[in-house]
């Protein structure tokens, strides 16, 4: 059973409020303050080669504490999803057992960078709690860093907390980080202020029950965590950071346990959904929850954590990221199996997951199918590993057994190893090195599962075979999660030997030296590929024309090339890049025979540009070599860039300067804005500013870069973009007369060169957030083009004479079509044969019958009920009908023959939903959907089938 504590008394002064509520309106209070609302980052740190995920608010911000990065604010607020399963913060072991902890969870954070300090971090954590949430004050405590007086007596003396609601704790220099934060083993930290919520004292345990860091007493839940940034932890010590700062950290899940007045994290809304969902997958009542709630609680949480790392890219492997992702959704698996569930569920929960928070992180709805489908898929793959694992397993036990070994015939879910007496039985290293390296059973879940039945796994006994089969393939492995650190380490011993000299505002090539060789996380003093297959690895020169990735620009690719002597002086190329990262160079009268293709370049540390891919040949450290740009992909790079700019200025002119840029991406084939707004921009405001872009373009006005002091950037009205990186001196891009930003991307030298613009998508990204899509130049003229052809076809189809008719032709042919749906529904009237009827008009879509139907309805159950007795005489095949009404609905049910097929009602009825506006889901079985467009249902319908027909032919 999962530890839970006793039930809490309601207290009536606090009023419960949805998560989602308590999310806003704390984003409200702090943006009410001055403080910019940030959008969450991606559970991938970008750029961030000391961490594997982000495991809290802080990592977006961690070069702006240092001073390395410059934003336009100095006060911000966000909410931060974050992953808590590797290095220094790991609670992967702790979720489930407990009431408090989660993998993926959500962290409400406010910032000041170099701006207030102390005392107005907690007179504004104060005023939220007790004003905006209505905590009452006496049910509040805090503890401060042993020596933080300053803290301490604000605490103390200005909010007016008693002494007994008040503690010290921690001492870093002798190993006791209580009350002093870090992100990781190096970078920003300093002491701290938590903030306890009193949950009442029959649950205190006695004297040792006080708010403290360690947690060990169930009366006080930490809440927040005040964090002051003082210094930089570097390898050889703590120093002074530039500025003092604020980093706060607060998890909703755990805030809105206490303003729902539920015992748990897991009892919140958050979280409820998701066991319902499996209630009804499993059939069980309130007290069947209780009593296997540990399964469930892990579940839950895992579901959330799978379902947010498939939607920001990582997909299962059996290394690094998606090492965590694969372990996560397996343990999920087998509780799944444990609660008795044979058939898959993972994506049913996801579909919850989805739903529920869509709302905050939009791109959760972008990446539905991914999502469903990766989970979905490993799902059914992990199940088969893990019945012959287990069955393998439990053989083995069985051996310790027959060897005079005790071991419990029952299973004790959610045992710990660290739980088991000294005396315990010990399952050989051997045999769990076996099950992971013959039957892919993870080394984890078997002492999991040993751990229950009371028996522990020789672990050094599992290492070193582990070990000596490494050593027989000569291959180690990318799993240690420690890598990133380790990779950092070598980044700046490579930066200590120089920075490299970026030229690509200048050219596009240029004659280089290598200073660096990495691969798997070793620096080489040379590296070879081997026959015919290229070696991959990072390149580092003492000067290079490539465009590390930053201020949303993407990384330039292109080529290296191994030169003579004689070839670095003469410098005579050509070079035809195919858009693939294959290029065909010449140097002089040949080709070179060392070839590094260049597929993406990064800065992971400032000062140093990596180029990161493929080799063939040989490189040396110390080697000359010829860098060249793939110049066309740059070309287009920098005509979304320069177009940006614009965009930028032409939103900004059409809605006001609020609208400033809050993310951006630029790549070769389009370009994305992030800005807040309150709402979409309407057709007219879309064309407005489409045209005044296409008028810049028009007038071919000159792009100037320069460099100056960043006072002097800010006094001359530049705009700072979202993501990029300043520092003393920044560099420009002005617009003649029109727009001028700090900007260290490469950019057109005349709007003219941009060529085309085209916005081709405007949408919600989360809760006051825009994004813009747009494409440029021949991307622009491609997407014209396809459009023109498109015209063309439906014009064709729809039996037109030109496009201008079509629109003419197709309104009549939805009047003809409402006609026959009448003729339809008049004939339904007739008498009680009419299911029969319109079971023989169903229709085979790749050899299964398919029927779609749709009438005004007086119900859903009505519609239900006719559903059934149309399933009666179709028997096999799929049945989709519609309501139609002002709020139409559709409603698309299943066989169980063709639900074993793999065939979804909920995947069919997704591809309906949107077009009549609406949203859905449901069972494989059964599902349904609501939305406004009522002339759209025949659009609907058709969807379904096409969606169908896709099904099938997976």
């Amino acid at each position: 059973m999962a530890e839970r504590s006793s039930s809490l008394t309601p207290d009536p002064r606090i009023r419960s409020l949805p998560g989602a509520e308590v999310r806003r309106r704390f984003v409200d209070f702090f943006a009410q303050r001055g403080h910019e609302v940030v959008p969450s980052a991606s559970l991938i740190p970008a750029g961030d080669q000391t961490l594997l995920f982000t495991n809290s608010g802080m990592v977006q911000f961690k070069d702006v504490l240092t001073g390395v990065e410059k934003r336009g604010y100095k006060r911000a607020v966000d909410y931060q999803r974050v992953l808590r399963v590797a290095g220094k913060h790991n609670d992967f072991e702790e979720v489930g057992r407990t009431t408090r902890h989660n993998t993926m969870f959500e962290m409400l954070g406010n910032w000041s960078f170099g701006d207030y300090f102390k005392r107005e971090a907690i007179q504004f954590a104060w005023e939220f709690l007790t004003r905006d949430l209505g905590l009452p004050g006496e049910r509040l405590a805090a503890t401060t860093y042993t020596t933080d007086e300053v803290a301490w007596d604000i605490w103390h003396d200005e909010i007016g907390l008693p002494s007994e609601r008040m503690a010290r704790w921690g001492d870093v220099d002798a190993g006791d980080d209580s009350n002093f934060w870090r992100m990781a083993e190096t970078g920003p930290c300093g002491p701290c202020s938590e903030i306890h919520f009193d949950r009442g004292a029959h649950l205190s345990e006695g004297p040792h029950c006080v708010p403290d860091h360690a947690e060990n007493c169930p009366r006080w839940l930490e809440i927040w965590n005040l964090v002051f940034m003082e210094f930089d932890q570097r390898p050889e010590g703590r120093v002074r950071l530039p500025f003092t700062s604020v980093d706060t950290g607060m998890s909703l899940e755990r805030l809105t346990s206490v303003v729902q007045q539920v015992p748990s994290n897991f009892d919140t809304d958050l979280f409820a959904p998701i066991h319902e969902r499996m209630r009804e997958l499993l059939g069980h009542d309130p007290a069947a929850f209780e009593v296997e709630r540990f399964s469930y609680q892990v579940i839950a949480d895992h579901s959330r954590a799978v379902t947010f790392l498939i939607g920001d890219g990582v997909m299962p492997s059996n290394e690094g990221r998606g090492y965590v992702l694969r372990r996560i959704l397996r343990r999920a698996v087998r509780h799944g199996r444990l609660l008795g569930r044979r058939e898959p569920f993972l994506a049913q929960t996801a579909s919850v997951v989805i739903e529920t928070m869509s709302d905050a992180y939009p791109h959760l709805a972008d990446a539905r199918d991914k999502i469903l489908e990766v989970a979905r898929r490993e799902e059914e793959q992990f199940a088969r590993t893990l019945e012959a694992g287990t069955r393998h397993l439990e053989a083995a036990l069985a051996d310790l057994v027959r060897s005079g070994a005790t071991i419990e015939l029952e299973r004790r879910v959610g045992r710990r190893v660290e739980d088991l007496p000294p005396e315990a039985p010990v399952l050989d290293g051997e045999v769990a090195f076996r099950l992971h390296d013959t039957y892919g059973f993870p080394y984890d879940l078997t002492v999991e599962l040993a751990a229950e039945y009371g028996v522990g796994v020789d672990q050094p006994g599992f290492e070193e075979a582990l070990n000596e089969q490494r050593a027989r393939s000569r291959a180690g492995t990318k799993g240690d999660l420690s890598k990133h650190a380790q990779q950092q380490q070598i980044y700046q011993a490579a930066l200590a030997r120089g920075e490299t000299q970026f030229l690509g505002y200048e050219t596009t090539t240029t004659p280089a030296t290598v200073r660096a060789i990495l691969r798997d996380g070793l620096e080489m003093e040379e590296l070879a590929s081997v026959g015919p297959t290229d070696a991959e690895a990072e390149v580092i020169l003492d000067r290079s024309p490539f465009y590390a990735e930053g201020g949303g620009q993407i990384g330039d690719r292109g080529v290296i090339a191994g030169l003579t002597q004689a070839e670095a002086a003469a410098s005579k190329w050509t070079a035809a890049f195919d858009g693939e990262g294959n290029t065909a160079l010449r140097i002089g009268e040949r080709e070179p025979d060392t070839q590094f293709r260049v597929l993406d370049t990064q800065r992971p540390v400032p000062g140093l540009i990596v180029h990161r891919g493929r080799l063939r040949g040989h490189l040396r450290v110390g080697q000359p070599v010829l860098a060249v740009v793939d110049a066309g992909r740059r070309s287009r790079t920098m005509r979304n860039h320069t177009a940006t700019h614009l965009l930028h200025r032409a939103l900004r002119n059409m809605v006001g300067e609020s609208a400033r840029q809050a993310g951006s991406l630029v790549a070769p084939e389009s370009l994305r804005f992030d800005y807040p707004f309150d709402r979409a921009l309407t057709a007219g405001e879309r064309r407005q500013i489409e045209d005044e872009v296409r008028g810049i373009v028009r007038e071919n006005r000159p792009v100037s870069p320069s460099t100056m002091t960043m006072a002097e950037a800010v006094e001359s009205g530049a705009d700072a973009f979202f993501d990029e990186k300043y520092g003393e001196t920044v560099r420009t891009v002005r617009v003649e007369g029109y727009s001028h930003e700090l900007c260290g991307g490469t950019h057109c030298s005349q709007t003219g060169q941009i060529g085309s613009f085209l916005i081709t998508g405007e949408r919600s990204i989360g809760s006051g957030m825009r994004r813009i899509e747009a494409v440029t130049g021949d991307g622009a003229d491609a997407l014209v083009n396809e459009r023109l052809e498109q015209l063309e076809r439906v014009t064709h189809a729809a039996g037109a004479q030109s496009p201008a008719g079509a629109i003419e032709r197709v309104t009549e042919l939805q009047a003809r079509i409402r006609q026959l749906e009448a003729r339809l529904k008049a004939g339904a009237a007739g008498g009680p044969d009419r299911p029969g009827e319109l079971a023989r008009t169903a229709e085979s879509v790749d050899g299964t019958q398919f029927l779609a139907y749709a009438a005004p309805f007086d119900s859903m159950e009505e519609l239900k009920a006719y559903a059934r007795d149309v399933r009666g005489v179709l028997g096999e095949g799929v049945i989709a009908l519609a309501l139609e009404a002002d709020e139409p609905q559709l409603f698309v049910t299943v066989s169980p023959e063709l639900v074993g097929r793999g065939i979804s009602a909920g995947v069919l009825v997704q591809a309906g939903a949107p077009v009549i506006e609406g949203r859905g889901g449901g069972r494989p079985e059964m599902a349904q959907a609501r939305g406004t467009r009522r002339d759209r249902i025949p659009s609907a319908l058709e969807a379904i089938r096409l969606a169908l027909s896709a099904q099938l032919d997976s």
